[in-house]
């Protein structure tokens, strides 16, 4: 089954929702601020899109430089973002042939 981890107020959240269409792929959209992954959730699709946990993270949020995750563990960061999820960097996209962080946007290519 192909998933967004959406956040709509995100414009690379969106084009990637779109891209996602023009390719005639109509996902089941996770807002995930709403509705989060759990926590092993979240470090299964961090490891099945071939990144590391602190690539996952969005570092540019205020939240992240509060809680001071810099020095953090990828225990400690994947407990943050289960607990706080406006740190998971959007958006992941899985679909059938893998799972994808947006970010380039082209990286979705990979799976579609």
């Amino acid at each position: 089954m192909e998933r967004i981890y959406h956040n709509p107020k995100c414009s690379t959240s969106r084009k990637t929702l779109e891209l996602l269409r023009e390719n005639g792929i109509e996902p089941e959209i996770v807002q995930y601020l709403k509705t989060p992954p759990s926590r092993a959730e979240l470090k299964q699709m961090i490891a099945d899109a071939g990144i590391d946990v602190r690539t996952a993270v969005r570092k540019r949020e205020s939240l992240y430089a509060e809680l001071g995750l810099a020095d953090a563990s990828d225990d400690e960061l994947l407990d943050a973002m289960a607990e706080h999820p406006i740190l998971i960097e959007r958006p992941f996209v899985v679909t059938t042939k893998g799972t994808r962080l947006a970010r380039p946007i082209d990286a979705v290519h990979e799976i579609l």
